[in-house]
């Protein structure tokens, strides 16, 4: 499966943090690999002028670096985090 920059794969990585304990905020900051997680409270935080491709891949690889709690999570976001975290999406 390969990444598609588009607003629709955008919300569908925006859901899975939905269905997690952490947060997804867009912020203004002059973040140094564009993106910053609070781990202790469980927050992600995006660079908000970033462009759609950037931000995808920010929250690609702030997926690969947390371990959400996958029980939570329906079918297709489950199946879409286990390719995201096993580096088989295209980039």
């Amino acid at each position: 499966m390969s990444v598609r920059y588009t607003k629709h794969y955008l919300s569908k990585l925006e859901d899975i943090f939905a269905e997690t304990d952490y947060i997804l905020r867009y912020e203004k900051g002059n973040f140094q690999s564009g993106y910053c997680i609070l781990k202790e409270t469980k927050i992600a935080i995006i660079n908000k002028y970033f462009s759609l491709d950037g931000k995808i891949n920010s929250i690609i690889d702030i997926l690969r670096t947390i371990n959400p709690d996958t029980s939570k999570l329906s079918e297709k976001n489950r199946a879409l985090l286990s390719e995201i975290q096993q580096n088989q999406l295209q980039i």
